[in-house]
């Protein structure tokens, strides 16, 4: 009797979301949006190099999903990832806090590697594809 092994499709993980929102940041995004002068895709993040530490996140209003956008929706906001920076924000959650002195988008990523005394800009390593 000739017995052949079964073999099985390997299945793949689901592949997390590159960012997420916070109750507060979702909330707030979905304000700003509101009031925006015209209706937007979405909110476009992004990952740019400046400031002492090396590279600044950046936010802005996006008129319309790109080709290679990742795309990703979180808590009824469409989030749109430039392509080059997400292997630097894989993990991320971005909140919203308010102190006395100031309301802000706080990006908590787990790439970062450090950050100026101001906290404008950060050092991250983009995470190593599988």
């Amino acid at each position: 009797m000739d017995i052949q092994p079964t073999i099985k499709p390997r299945v793949r993980r689901p592949r997390p979301a590159v960012v997420s929102l916070t109750e507060a940041a979702a909330t707030q995004v979905k304000a700003i949006m509101s009031r925006a002068e015209k209706p937007y895709a979405g909110l476009r993040i992004g990952v740019k190099q400046g400031g002492c530490a090396g590279q600044e996140y950046v936010m802005s209003y996006a008129e319309e999903i790109g080709p290679i956008d990742e795309v990703v929706t979180d808590k009824g906001v469409t989030i749109l990832i430039e392509p080059k920076a997400v292997l630097y924000l894989v993990g991320t959650v971005i909140d919203y806090e308010t102190t006395k002195l100031a309301s802000k988008f706080v990006f908590k990523n787990p790439n970062e590697t450090d950050a100026c005394g101001c906290g404008e800009s950060v050092t991250i390593i983009p995470v190593k594809p599988d």
